[in-house]
């Protein structure tokens, strides 16, 4: 029956993608017109519909055509459609799925595993690697459902949360430093930046993958009870989580047109941030809307069940 929920929802998800995709195209188009600074079309992707519409309606339906904005999903869709094939074997065996996974995962980038995209391309977010992130996710989930001695030291003593959380403190200061090449030019010993480098997004490199699992673990850490949701930003937040799909395909629709305000009053920095808070706020009125709806459904049923 999980195994069926699953296919349905990656269903959901494959009819949500090619709407979306034709909407997010036609307000692109739109926008286009009524910018005269930039190529909105050329920035978003979608050029190779402009030059192979027929090929392009194609491609959009095999998951090759993926403009700007549009990695995400194709991505969750192909993981989710693959789940019902490990997931009874991942609740019992969930380390050996897991060892599975972690083998194809350091594979692929070798080998050069990864669907194909238009024009000789491959996915931007390579299936074939992310799945393992997609696995740990489910191992993690059945581990947290077992019971467990609780940890009685202090965090300072726990050498696995002191490594995460020095690997995450290294991570940050490294990220910062793109932001100004000469200076990481500068104190970057040329040995390291040849070991670390290139950090492969498309391929998860491993120092993305550990540095997402440290915050990941350190944020557990440091947040282990639900005390922090209770504040307004956070419950915004959740709620906006419980509804990812619907506010993910806001985002996508209002991104464009945020692109258009913002390059029609010469991407000044204010209209930016007009244009950020407004995008933000549309997107936590569409989680209550959501939640409001669903309170009504439930009451309704329960207003039947009752007579």
């Amino acid at each position: 029956m999980a195994c069926l929920k699953i296919l349905r929802r990656t269903w959901v998800l494959y009819v949500v993608h090619i709407f979306l995709l034709a909407m997010l195209m036609g307000i692109v188009f739109f926008a286009n017109s009524h910018v005269e600074t930039r190529d909105l079309v050329e920035e978003m992707g979608l050029t190779h519909f402009v030059t192979h519409p027929q090929q392009a309606l194609t491609d959009e339906l095999l998951l090759r055509f993926k403009p700007n904005l549009m990695d995400p999903l194709p991505l969750y869709i192909v993981l989710l459609g693959g789940l019902p094939l490990v997931l009874p074997l991942l609740l019992r065996k969930t380390w050996l799925v897991v060892g599975a996974s972690m083998t194809v995962y350091l594979l692929a980038p070798w080998m050069g595993w990864n669907l194909r995209a238009i024009a000789d391309g491959v996915w931007y977010f390579n299936p074939v690697t992310w799945q393992f992130l997609f696995i740990l996710g489910g191992a993690a989930a059945i581990h947290a459902s077992r019971e467990r001695p609780a940890e009685l030291r202090p965090l300072r003593r726990q050498p696995l949360f002191m490594a995460a959380a020095i690997y995450t403190l290294a991570a940050a200061v490294l990220t910062l430093s793109w932001r100004w090449p000469e200076v990481h030019d500068t104190w970057m010993p040329s040995a390291v930046s040849d070991l670390i480098y290139p950090i492969s997004k498309t391929d998860l490199s491993p120092l993305r993958l550990l540095h997402f699992l440290a915050l990941a673990y350190v944020t557990a850490k440091l947040l282990p009870g639900r005390g922090w949701t209770d504040n307004w930003l956070a419950q915004h937040t959740c709620r906006m989580g419980r509804y990812s799909l619907e506010v993910f395909c806001l985002g996508v629709v209002l991104a464009p047109l945020a692109d258009m305000v913002n390059a029609m009053a010469g991407d000044a920095l204010l209209m930016q941030l007009l244009t950020a808070l407004v995008g933000a706020s549309l997107m936590v009125m569409l989680g209550l809307w959501l939640e409001f709806n669903k309170r009504l459904d439930q009451s309704h049923k329960l207003v039947t069940q009752a007579s």
